[in-house]
Order: C-alpha cells, then structure tokens, then sequence
C-alpha cells in the first residue's frame, strides 16, 4: 500500500480546483453533534433509511416528490405502528398509487422497524445507538446496518447516516478513485480489505487537520475527478 498524501496538499488542490479557500468552505457541511443526533426521534431514522432504500437504483427526484405520500401511507414512520403491520397490510400499501409500488422495498420497512426496536430494546436507545459509535470505527456502524437491517449494504446506509446527521465518509466515485489511484486499496472498495484501508486513510487524514469525517470526504472528493467550474 503506498503512503497517504497530506490532508494539506489535498486540501490545496481543492481549494485550485473550486476557485479558492472560500469557495471551497461554503461547499462544506459539518455533521450534528452526538448530542443532537441522540435527540433525533427514532421515526426519522427509520424515514431516512427508507428514502435511501427507495432512491436506491432509482431516480432520486422522483422519491423526493412522492416523500409526502410515503409518510402519510407509512404512519409518519411511526416504530410501534410499523410493527403492528401485517403481511397483508404491507402487501395492500405496496399497491399504493401515490407512493412507488415495489414490494421488495415496502417490505423493509418493518424489517428496518425490527432492527431499531431491537436496538432501543438492548441498548439505550436507537438515537443513543448511532450517535455514541465511534467514527474511528464508521465501518463497523456500517458493518452493523448491512448485518441486521433490510437493504442497508453498500452505500444506502451510509447515505442514510450522512443524510440524517452522522459524521461519515461517503465511497463517491471520486473518493474511491482517489484511493485506487494512490494505490491505497485495489479491486472492490466494499470489500472489508479496502474498507479498513480506507477507515485507517480518513483516521490519519483527521488526525493531521481536526476535521471531521464528512468534512475530510467533501474536500477529497472535490481534489480530484472531473468537478471543476
């Protein structure tokens, strides 16, 4: 595995690339905080995985604009109500005009509904849950998600997390191509190889500048590809 490139230089080629310092942070966003991400009802965890489960393969405008009509149809994504679904139920809201009809997909939503249950049943709560994993280890909150949830592999569940508030890297197509270039990983990002080199690059690269995860995922990914002006 060759040696990282400085958070300095990437940053630097970063800011040449989008026009300047300025420019570079007004494209920036941070995380929440633990402490804010705690206080996030359950329900929204649940709403965020879905959108991502639907936008999934699919054109992402297009589940935004029906996004009233799923939570309407889905209790407002309401933990205990979700569970009391039946089979048949699920199965007559997949039908559901308003919202996207795939079954496959509506069925998640309680199996992801489980998955939270559970965790708020052994351990101090969902929220508490994801907001008290580590970032040092976000692989393993990833980890997790694919292991126990519905749907959740690949990047949804980390597009999830980034969407709701959990500070993440995001495995772009311009992050990973940065780190196949530099020869950090080779072959599939997803395998738990590449995964772990690419967790140990982001936890030196916050070390060297204080930064957060999201914050370090955005400059990269703005230092390299074709994301010019």
């Amino acid at each position: 595995m060759s040696q990282l490139e400085k958070f300095d230089a990437i940053y630097q080629r970063a800011c040449e690339r989008k026009g300047g310092k300025e420019v570079l942070e007004s494209l920036i966003d941070k995380p929440l905080s633990p402490q804010t991400l705690a206080q996030i009802d359950e329900s929204r965890y649940l709403a965020e995985f879905t959108k991502k489960v639907f936008q999934s393969g699919f054109v992402w405008r297009v589940v935004e604009n029906k996004w009233d009509d799923f939570e309407r149809v889905f209790f407002e994504f309401n933990i205990q109500k979700i569970l009391l679904m039946p089979d048949e139920m699920l199965e007559k809201k997949a039908t559901d005009p308003s919202i996207i009809r795939n079954y496959n997909k509506v069925k998640t939503i309680r199996e992801n509904a489980i998955m939270i249950d559970t965790v708020n049943r052994e351990h101090c709560g969902f929220a508490q849950f994801v907001a008290d994993w580590p970032t040092e280890d976000i692989i393993g909150l990833w980890a997790y998600l694919k292991k126990h949830g519905a749907r959740l592999g690949g990047n949804t569940g980390p597009y999830g997390l980034r969407t709701i508030g959990k500070d993440t890297f995001l495995l772009s197509n311009d992050v990973v191509a940065y780190f196949t270039q530099w020869d950090i990983i080779s072959g599939s990002a997803q395998s738990k190889r590449s995964l772990n080199a690419i967790q140990a690059s982001f936890n030196e690269l916050q070390q060297q500048s204080g930064r957060t995860l999201q914050e370090i995922s955005m400059i990269l990914s703005r230092s390299v590809g074709d994301n010019y002006f």
